[in-house]
């Protein structure tokens, strides 16, 4: 009987192909199930943005085990749109869906690369093509996110370069979405006009999530993370006021969720170390150049000017 050939030794020793997919070992082992925990750890509130990001990579490790599995697939649509006001984490919940379908192998590499307006649009008759080639190429194989994606498209200035920057990244999106994940940002409102004057974008765009505004208990819940993570944290007077301040500043022109909040506490360390520097007669031990106390909050200016027709940005 003659000896098998290398081809036959190959196969014989090729593991049986798969007729099951345990989804929940999928899901840890891809890494997906770490990226979420990531998540949740890292941004208090956005329960309705979270509950989407899961339902997102369920739809997607489904999709993986059917392809596996030898069983009809198609690669899910995966360009996306974040609406909501400043603030809100969607660069956040951005950067790692990058990673979830870089995990997943949706796209080559887990990169977001971050663009406005102004690095996609040129000043000047035959400025703008090169300059939204030279970010696509840069952006191919991961994530493109586009922050106030409405403000490529001016109608209202007839030498507007945007609309060239519009049909290149439209033909990108449909010709090569296997290779690049684009996602647009922006005001809810001005994004839902930016779609009606632009349908070609609604018709590739499968995942709208909008991000809520954070409530008075989660903006002070992330104000404390956000000491803490520099070592520093507020005595009971101090949560007490920053409580009151959260509440007096969400009722103000230009708030802007956790941004509004991490320039407060800006302010309230800027504060401490003068108060610190003017007041100490000796040496300071760690408890007092970490603690932020109420005169540091009390002093800012939305304590000092009545809400009702404020004018100001923040102090």
């Amino acid at each position: 009987m003659s000896e098998p050939t290398a081809a036959e030794e190959a196969e014989a020793a090729a593991e049986p192909p798969e007729t099951s997919i345990d989804l929940r070992e999928e899901f840890e082992s891809s890494g997906v199930a770490d990226v979420l925990r990531d998540l949740d750890a890292e941004l208090i509130g956005l329960a309705p943005v979270k509950k989407r990001i899961r339902e997102t990579a369920a739809l997607l490790l489904v999709e993986r085990a059917r392809k596996r599995l030898g069983l009809a697939h198609e690669t899910p649509t995966l360009h996306m749109s974040f609406t909501g006001n400043p603030g809100t984490g969607k660069t956040t919940v951005a950067m790692k869906m990058a990673d979830l379908l870089h995990r997943l192998g949706y796209i080559r590499r887990g990169q977001l690369v971050t663009v406005t307006r102004d690095d996609l649009v040129g000043q000047y008759i035959g400025h703008t093509a090169p300059k939204t080639k030279e970010i696509l190429k840069k952006a191919m194989g991961g994530v493109l996110f586009i922050d106030e994606a409405y403000y490529l498209y001016r109608p209202e200035n007839e030498r507007d370069y945007g609309q060239e920057a519009i049909e290149i990244l439209l033909q990108v999106m449909e010709n090569q979405r296997d290779d690049l994940v684009v996602i647009l940002a922006g005001y809810s409102d001005r994004m839902d006009r930016f779609f009606e004057s632009n349908p070609g974008f609604r018709s590739r765009i499968a995942h709208h999530i909008d991000f809520p505004d954070y409530n008075d208990e989660e903006l002070l819940a992330i104000a404390e993370r956000m000491l803490g993570q520099q070592t520093y944290h507020l005595t009971p007077a101090a949560r007490e006021v920053l409580a009151r301040y959260i509440e007096r500043r969400r009722q103000q022109p230009h708030f802007a969720n956790a941004r509004s909040i991490r320039n407060a506490l800006d302010r309230a360390r800027l504060r401490q170390a003068n108060r610190l520097f003017d007041t100490a007669e000796g040496p300071l031990d760690a408890e007092a150049l970490s603690a932020i106390d109420a005169p540091d909050i009390l002093a800012s200016r939305v304590f000092q000017i009545p809400i009702e027709g404020e004018q100001g940005a923040e102090s």
